[in-house]
């Protein structure tokens, strides 16, 4: 007759199974998911990182909550999440500041290429060449043509100083020849009064912020920057078919801390692609004119990669001094 086993052997077994099991991510998440947003809660990011939290809680099963942290143009929240344990509890949802803060900031606390893993770059969005009504100009041909003839050129509105709507700018008077002077701004808001005020004649604004001052006649949108028509305004050319070269987007990556398990990054890649097709997200998407993305890890650290050395050269460009 088999001799009975003892209770403590059972109990052994089974927390050392438990034990495994957690430490090999099968029940992952096994506590509140946290995404940080690098940004004041209200914008386009914080609204889209709020939408797809929403999806992840349905397919992760689990809570999933979003944590404003914004602040140092977004190096607050990034810093936080490169230094969180790397256990997929704690992301990041950003944006193009991510890539353009390498070279802005050099000697910040992180270095986001070695601490950060990217998971998907869910979206991309563009900034808009937008004039005040009462400008002179139709086409991006007229600005350059008013800037040249205009006793000390135009001037144009940034959200600050190495934002995308200053590098923008940069990029469009570089390869067009446009005359037009940088304004910097404490944020998207001032540089929106300065523009609609006309106390600046240009500016670069995200299509997301400015589509219902366009629709209401406030301001006139010109061309896109970015290599595609935007969604929401088709009619617009690109500034790449005018002056070959100029692409720069807006667009959301998703990351977590360098050394989470390859298994989760792969379960939040395939839950984050498939809730970009969620009916809400889509409707979400294309009111903000956003084109939806979803790619593998490897296409997203890639894209990372490229954007970095791109913003490089514009700001070198720019004169933006690092800091």
């Amino acid at each position: 007759m088999p001799a009975r086993c003892n209770p403590f052997v059972y109990w052994l077994f089974a927390l050392l199974a438990s034990v495994s099991f957690t430490t090999h991510g099968q029940e992952y998440p096994a506590r509140a998911v946290r995404i940080v947003v690098p940004f004041p809660p209200g914008g386009g990011t914080d609204v889209f990182a709020r939408i797809m939290g929403q999806r992840l809680i349905e397919a992760l099963g689990q809570s999933v909550f979003v944590d404003n942290r914004a602040g140092a143009s977004s190096n607050i929240g990034t810093e936080l999440v490169a230094k969180s344990p790397p256990d997929g509890l704690t992301l990041l949802f950003t944006t193009t500041a991510v890539a353009i803060n390498v070279t802005l900031f050099p000697k910040q606390a992180i270095d986001p290429r070695k601490d950060l893993l990217p998971i998907t770059q869910l979206g991309s969005t563009t900034s808009v060449l937008c004039v005040h009504p009462s400008v002179p100009a139709r086409t991006p041909q007229d600005v350059v043509a008013l800037s040249k003839r205009t006793r000390g050129g135009l001037n144009f509105a940034s959200n600050s100083a190495g934002t995308s709507s200053h590098l923008a700018g940069v990029m469009f008077a570089h390869i067009s020849g446009a005359a037009i002077t940088h304004i910097p701004y404490k944020g998207a808001a001032p540089a929106m009064n300065a523009l609609l005020s006309g106390e600046v004649e240009v500016a670069f604004p995200g299509v997301n912020s400015v589509a219902p001052l366009l629709r209401a006649g406030k301001l006139r949108p010109l061309a896109v920057t970015t290599l595609r028509r935007s969604s929401i305004l088709p009619d617009l050319p690109t500034l790449d078919s005018i002056y070959p070269g100029i692409d720069v987007d807006q667009w959301f990556l998703f990351f977590a801390p360098t050394g989470t398990p390859a298994a989760i990054v792969a379960r939040l890649n395939a839950e984050v692609a498939k809730g970009l097709q969620h009916p809400d997200v889509k409707a979400f998407l294309a009111r903000e004119g956003i084109e939806a993305v979803g790619s593998s890890p490897a296409e997203a650290a890639a894209f990372y990669e490229k954007e970095i050395v791109k913003f490089a050269g514009i700001m070198k460009i720019a004169g933006v001094k690092a800091e």
